[in-house]
């Protein structure tokens, strides 16, 4: 969405020798990029990376990234003169407009860079392959025709080849349990110079292909070449090969589990003496035979225990006092390999998700290292230039963080606990057994009955911003664990009262809407006791009592009181408190050739340029679903009236017809800020384009289960209630999902149609936008809408009289017999509210006025 901002900073870091926790210097500052799939290739002093969407970026030291081209399968490109052309016949076959996972290798032959391009259709193993050359790594390349397709109907099989340089047809009939979905390649030179290409994802598995070295085409007669491992579909994809001269084995990469940021997506390895197999993982099994059972989709449990495990989700969590954030990762993987035969130095390169920021991603390095029995180990912390190894026990020795990577493939994170390696050889704390040093820089660990082999090493931790002894080790059952050393301090109660006050924190305290949750223990053994200045807004517990719709903010003092033996600290806050928001039909933008709200509630809507706050645009009315509607031109949005949602309480409701489908395009957008939005992006992000609302705080995915037509009306409704969102194509529920970020905790909230701050602006009609605030509509009230164009009844009028029937009903200035009339007048009507119809809500309004007006005649004590 947002354009990465590259820093070109020059970093200077010398790791100090081996020793406990280093003392904090300058910190390395990293230029970081977004290149989903990263494959890499050396060429001279730089390092290039090729990813899907036809992505790229290069690097001449690993930390600092320059992005070439972001994602973009469009003529702009630079890395073709117009890759829709160039590569139509394979974007024509795979049903799709962009491009997967490719790699690039230059050819000892000619010297030139050929690219092994896929494009696939996504929902299916419909894909095609084929190769690209050029005489630049940064192109522009031209194609030289497909090598591989699959996903052929059985009706095709019988005319269309998968293996076009093969006249045999090969397979009969596609069979996608068994025969490979022909994407994300790996091309690499065997130690006697023959060139291989392995591929494959999910599907029928793994596969690798013989080829020409002369041209870089497969050698014919392989059909789809020789199985590596998978099939039945299970999820296991991006294999990446190299050859390790040291070692004299092939070594085999993959990625298990689902890329998103709850797949549960990881790096595993095997290895072999051959190109082409067999490959047996650390635990002794032979890959080969790894695969889901028969008749199962995506069966994890079967090959959870196969291939050994290198990276996962992570964190390492911050211990009592140390400053810093955690650091971690989600779902990193479909790496590649770089490996300097000359200095023996490994590179792992991917692509990683983060712990709270969704499917946001960056490119990680990190040094690979082989332990003694020639497995490789991944480094816990990224590459920053030097990586001192030369340890003594007593450098080793002292309390670590230590993550264990479990081998089920799954969205759970696993985090960091405490142990510690004593200088007698024994491992204490959450986990326990022993260790040892060896050559200075081995390290072997048994924890119960497990061995793990791997190496010590410095590196630059980025939580407390300083070099730290760390480890790594791969145990005989298939699973990584890292350590990260970290001074142990015993403080004293005084410190720890303080350190705890320092840390306590109650967020944004300038816009509260809703109770808070105050903790009533803290760390290390710490009480905390709350006093307010108002308990009639918010008591000791929490509990917030707002100000009434129309009254003025609450402004007060929390003080949390926290105690240790006899020491004892207090922090104070001060909180404005909100009052209650409209409730009801709070806009009604109807395009009836103009821009107003037909409630008279908001503002009429403001047109904008391509981006939110742009002058300029153009809006026409045509005919649209309801009279008229907005026409969008592709170079527009509509400003709608500020502070439309003040809750977490809202349903939104408008007809869209789009003209076109552009990537992150909006038709709906609200923002408290550019850093935290809502956004219904009718082209969403998954593989089948399914309609999104999705919002940046936490980078959360609503995906609707459905796709919408183009040039065809649909209704679009989504209502969030605390938290709880659902969405609704054409009065159909699409999803519901919990967890839904409260964006809208101020009075001031920014709308639009058709515009952000950043992307495309959107192409198409929409009509009859209708906001709800603090309140939403339920599923039928919301099919009824569909089926009939009456917006549901309106309640917020009677709400009024409501408030102020409640007010008067505890107004002892009246007579007492009055107020009862009219308090259960209030009990009878309120609890039913929101199942009345328009005729009923009118009915109750007028009765309760004429209530209120009577006690405002009679009722007053004289």
């Amino acid at each position: 969405m947002k354009k990465l901002l590259l820093m070109f900073l020059t970093i200077i870091m010398l790791f100090a020798g081996s020793g406990n926790v280093s003392a904090a210097q300058e910190s390395p500052q990293f230029s970081n990029v977004s290149v989903h799939d990263p494959s890499v290739i050396r060429v001279d002093e730089s390092y290039y990376i090729f990813g899907s969407h036809l992505a790229a970026a290069k690097t001449e030291d690993l930390v600092n990234w320059e992005q070439i081209e972001g994602d973009g399968v469009t003529a702009e490109n630079s890395l073709f003169d117009d890759v829709t052309v160039e590569l139509e016949e394979a974007l024509t076959w795979a049903k799709t407009e962009t491009l997967w996972a490719p790699d690039v290798i230059q050819l000892k032959a000619d010297g030139k860079y050929y690219m092994y391009y896929n494009a696939c259709e996504g929902s299916s193993p419909r894909s095609a392959m084929g190769i690209a050359v050029s005489d630049h790594p940064e192109g522009p390349y031209q194609d030289l025709g497909l090598i591989l397709r699959s996903g052929m109907t059985p009706e095709e099989s019988a005319v269309v080849d998968g293996t076009p340089y093969d006249e045999t047809h090969y397979p009969e009939i596609y069979d996608a349990t068994i025969h490979p979905n022909v994407v994300d390649p790996t091309v690499f030179y065997d130690k006697d110079g023959k060139l291989w290409m392995g591929y494959g994802s999910y599907s029928g598995g793994i596969f690798i292909l013989e080829l020409n070295p002369e041209t870089g085409f497969p050698i014919e007669g392989q059909g789809y070449g020789t199985k590596l491992l998978g099939g039945n579909h299970s999820r296991i994809e991006a294999p990446y090969i190299t050859y390790n001269e040291e070692t004299d084995y092939y070594y085999l990469y993959l990625s298990y589990g689902g890329l998103d940021a709850v797949g549960g997506y990881n790096v595993r390895v095997a290895r072999s003496e051959n190109p082409d197999g067999p490959y047996v993982d650390m635990q002794g099994n032979q890959m080969i035979h790894t695969k889901g059972e028969d008749g199962t989709f995506f069966d994890d449990e079967s090959i959870a225990p196969t291939g050994t495990k290198l990276v996962g989700n992570h964190i390492f969590d911050t211990v009592f006092g140390e400053q810093g954030e955690t650091t971690g990762y989600v779902s990193p993987g479909h790496n590649s390999v770089y490996y300097d035969k000359e200095s023996g130095e490994q590179y792992l390169i991917f692509h990683t998700r983060f712990p709270n920021r969704g499917e946001q991603h960056e490119v990680r390095v990190h040094s690979i290292y082989m332990n003694e029995d020639g497995w490789p180990v991944v480094a816990p912390y990224r590459y920053t230039f030097e990586e001192n190894r030369e340890f003594t026990e007593t450098d080793v020795a002292g309390s670590y963080k230590f993550v264990a990577f479990r081998s089920e493939i799954t969205a759970d994170i696993d985090r960091s606990v405490q142990i510690k390696l004593q200088e007698d050889g024994t491992v204490t704390g959450n986990v326990t057994g022993t260790w040892q040093l060896t050559e200075d820089k081995f390290i072997t660990l048994q924890i119960d009955d497990t061995v793990y082999k791997g190496v010590t090493l410095n590196q630059w931790n980025p939580t407390t911003q300083s070099v730290t002894p760390t480890f790594t080790a791969v145990g005989d059952n298939g699973l990584s664990v890292w350590g990260s050393q970290y001074e142990e301090i015993n403080y004293s109660d005084k410190e720890i009262v303080s350190i705890v006050t320092d840390n306590l924190s109650l967020g944004d305290t300038s816009n509260i809407m809703n109770n808070l949750s105050l903790p009533t223990k803290g760390e290390a053994g710490t009480t905390i006791v709350w006093e307010s200045s108002d308990q009639d807004v918010v008591t000791n517990d929490g509990i917030v009592n707002r100000p009434k719709y129309g009254e003025d903010p609450k402004v007060i003092n929390l003080s949390a009181t926290v105690t240790k033996g006899t020491a004892s600290n207090t922090k104070t806050f001060e909180l404005t408190v909100l009052p209650e928001t409209f409730r009801g039909l709070t806009a009604h933008y109807q395009f009836e050739q103009d821009l107003t709200d037909s409630t008279n509630r908001a503002a009429a809507g403001e047109i904008t340029g391509s981006v939110l706050d742009a002058d300029g645009g153009t809006i026409t009315y045509v005919q649209g679903k309801n009279g008229y509607a907005a026409k969008f031109d592709g170079q527009s949005g509509i400003r709608l009236a500020d502070g439309l949602i003040t809750s977490n309480r809202y349903t939104v409701s408008f007809w869209l017809k789009p003209e076109t489908l552009t990537d992150f395009t909006t038709t709906f957008f609200g923002a408290k800020s550019r850093e935290n939005w809502i956004s219904f992006v009718p082209n969403g992000l998954d593989s089948n384009d399914n309609a999104l609302l999705w919002s940046s705080t936490n980078w959360f995915e609503g995906t609707a289960i459905t796709t919408l037509a183009l040039n065809e009306w649909s209704h679009v409704a989504f209502s969030v209630d605390q938290g709880d969102l659902a969405i609704y194509i054409n009065g159909e529920l699409s999803n519901r999902i919990t967890d839904f970020p409260d964006v809208f905790t101020t009075l001031d909230g920014v709308f639009s149609l058709g515009v952000n701050y950043w992307d495309t602006p959107y192409k198409g009609l929409i009509d009859e936008v209708a906001v709800y605030n603090n309140m939403t509509l339920s599923e039928t009230q919301i099919q009824t809408y569909y089926k009939t164009m009456q917006l549901p009844a309106d309640p917020s009028a009677l709400l009024a009289v409501l408030e102020e029937a409640k007010e008067k009903a505890a107004d002892k200035q009246y007579a007492y017999g009055l107020r009862k009339k009219l308090d259960r007048a209030v009990r009878e009507i309120e609890p039913v509210i929101d199942e009345m119809s328009q005729s009923e809500l009118d009915k109750a309004m007028e009765e309760l006025e004429e209530a209120l007006d009577k006690l405002k005649r009679l009722g007053k004590y004289k």
